[in-house]
């Protein structure tokens, strides 16, 4: 059973950095495609950035240049390093994990940015 668990989200002002972290159980974690999400409320989830198992990354056009997705395969862990950091930025976070056609989610972890 593949399992998802985030960590590292928290209250962080304007400017600031944080670095959330994604670790996987139960998969074949260097084989998968996998990515960040985040949904604001009253807003749909959307993409944040995604690594392919060889290590291709894309990001939105929202946080590219200043969020930074990352694999440890040893640690079978996903990062996302969020530098200057925007109150528009604020949302609950989902990694998410592709194996087997499959789409796996973690509970989430929520960031939020004071203005």
């Amino acid at each position: 059973q593949v399992q998802l668990v985030e960590s590292g989200g928290g209250l962080v002002q304007a400017g600031g950095s944080l670095r959330l972290s994604c670790a996987a159980s139960g998969s074949t974690f260097s084989r998968n495609a996998m990515g960040w999400y985040r949904q604001a409320p009253g807003k749909q989830r959307e993409l944040v950035a995604s690594i392919t198992s060889s290590g291709t990354r894309n990001y939105a056009g929202s946080v590219k240049g200043r969020f930074t997705i990352s694999r440890d395969n040893a640690k079978n862990t996903l990062y996302l390093e969020m530098n200057n950091l925007k109150p528009e930025d604020t949302a609950a976070y989902y990694c998410n994990l592709l194996q087997d056609n499959i789409l796996y989610w973690g509970q989430g972890t929520q960031v939020t940015v004071s203005s």
